[in-house]
C-alpha cells in the first residue's frame, strides 16, 4: 500500500511557534492548485502500489474550497489505483468549519478530519497567535461530530502559564466531546520563529521542560484511563481509530509528497520539494520537479527504522532488520541498548525493542544512542 501527501502552503496568519512552510498571502492559490494537480500527473508513474491513504496537510488545507478539494481527489481517483475505502484526511482549523462547510465536506470523499484545536482556552490560543478562539474550538467539534465519525484533534502542552489543572480540563473537553483520536505535542522553540524571537527578547518566558514532562505524564494517564491506545509517542487513538496515513510513515511504507516542501519516500530514496511557492510553481509549469533527493545508506535505513519504530507500539524488530540487511548489528544494538534496558527505559520482548512508559518522554535521545554509524556484513 502507498500514500499520497498533499501540502497546502497557505494560512490565514502565522502561529508564533510554527516553522512549517506556508504563506499568508492567498493571491496565488489558484495557480498553486494547478501546480499541485500538474505534479500529481507528472509523478503518477512513481506509485505502483494501491493507494490506501491520502492526506491534505499544511499550512491550512481547510482554506481550499470544496471544489478545489474535490478536483484534486477526482484527479487522484482517475490516475491512481485506490483501495476500496482509502483513508482521506483533511487538516482543518476550527474557524474554517462553519455548518455549511462541514455538511458539504461530509458529502465529499473526505472521511477523516484532523482539527487544529491546540487548546480550549483563549489565553493559550492568544499566546500561540491562533486564528480561532475557544468557542470556535468547541463548536467546530460539536458540528463535525454530527457528520464525521473519524475525527482527530491536535492539542499542545508545555505552554508557559498552562497549569496542570487547565491541561486536565483541555483533555477532559476532548473526552467529553467524544474525540476518537488525539495528537498532542509539546510546544517547542524552532529557529527563526516568532516564539524564538519573543523568548530571546524577553517578551515571553523560556519554556519549562519539567512542566512539559508533567503535562505529558498527565496526558498518558488520562488517555489510558479512557481506553485510548498510545500507538505512537504523540498519538492516542481508540481501537480502530489510529491514523493509517501516519502509521504507514512510521512503519516504513512508501509515499509521495505533492506541493512545496513535501517529502517523498520509496523505501531506499528520500526526496523533497523546494520550500518556495514561486519557484515550485515555476518549475512544475516547466515540467520539472523542483527538489532534491538522496539515496539512503543501509545505516540510514536502519537508523530510521530504530527512530520510527521506537516511537510506536510496534517497536523495533531486530529479526526483521537482520533479514532485510544482514550484518552483525544485532549485538551492537543490544550492547548500546544495555544501559536503557538496565534503567528500564527500554524493554526487550519477542525480539522487539520497545520504549517503556518511563522512557517514552526520552524517545529521541534513546533512539540516537542506538544509531549505527557503520554496519558490517556477515
Amino acid at each position: 500500500m502507498s500514500g499520497i501527501y498533499i501540502h497546502i502552503p497557505f494560512c490565514k496568519q502565522a502561529c508564533y511557534y510554527c516553522d512549517f512552510h506556508f504563506s499568508t498571502s492567498l493571491k496565488k492559490k489558484k495557480e498553486m492548485i494547478m501546480a499541485i494537480r500538474s505534479e500529481l500527473l507528472m509523478r503518477k508513474e512513481e506509485v505502483i502500489d494501491v493507494v490506501d491513504t491520502i492526506y491534505f496537510g499544511g499550512g491550512t488545507p481547510s482554506l481550499l474550497t470544496l471544489d478545489e478539494i474535490g478536483g484534486i481527489l477526482d484527479l487522484i481517483q482517475k490516475h491512481f489505483t485506490l483501495s476500496d475505502r482509502p483513508e482521506i484526511t483533511l487538516e482543518a482549523n476550527p474557524d474554517d468549519l462553519d455548518p455549511s462547510t462541514i455538511h458539504e465536506l461530509s458529502k465529499s470523499p473526505v472521511n477523516r478530519l484532523s482539527i487544529g484545536v491546540q487548546s480550549f482556552f483563549d489565553e493559550d490560543l492568544i499566546f500561540m497567535n491562533r486564528a480561532h478562539n475557544a468557542i470556535q474550538s468547541e463548536n467546530s467539534l460539536k458540528l463535525a461530530s454530527r457528520y464525521f465519525d473519524n475525527i482527530s484533534i491536535d492539542l499542545i502542552y508545555g505552554v508557559p502559564g498552562l497549569s496542570e489543572s487547565r491541561w486536565r480540563k483541555n483533555l477532559q473537553h476532548a473526552f467529553e466531546l467524544g474525540m476518537a483520536h488525539i495528537s498532542s505535542y509539546a510546544l517547542t522553540v524552532e529557529p527563526k520563529t516568532a516564539l524564538a524571537h519573543f523568548i530571546k527578547s524577553g517578551k515571553y518566558p523560556p519554556l519549562d521542560e519539567s512542566l512539559a514532562r508533567r503535562h505529558f505524564e498527565i496526558l498518558q494517564q488520562e488517555c489510558l484511563k479512557r481506553g485510548y491506545i498510545q500507538y505512537e509517542i504523540s498519538n492516542f487513538g481508540l481501537e480502530g481509530y489510529f491514523s493509517k496515513h501516519n502509521a504507514s510513515y512510521w512503519q516504513g511504507a512508501s509515499y509521495i509528497g505533492i506541493g512545496p516542501s513535501a517529502h517523498s519516500y520509496d523505501g531506499t530514496c528520500r526526496s523533497w520539494n523546494i520550500s518556495n511557492n514561486a519557484k515550485y510553481m515555476a518549475s512544475i509549469f516547466k515540467g520539472q520537479r523542483p527538489g532534491e533527493s538522496e539515496k539512503l545508506s543501509v545505516e540510514d535505513r536502519i537508523n530510521e527504522a530504530i527512530m520510527t519504530g521506537l516511537r510506536t507500539i510496534w517497536g523495533v524488530s531486530l529479526n526483521t532488520l537482520a533479514n532485510n540487511y544482514g550484518g552483525n548489528y544485532r549485538l551492537r544494538i543490544l550492547e548500546q541498548a544495555k544501559r536503557h534496558l538496565d534503567q528500564e527505559t527500554l524493554k526487550l520482548e519477542n525480539d522487539h525493542l520497545y520504549l517503556t512508559e518511563k522512557g517514552s518522554f526520552l524517545a529521541d535521545g534513546i533512539a540516537s544512542d542506538l544509531f549505527l554509524l557503520k554496519v558490517s556484513s556477515d
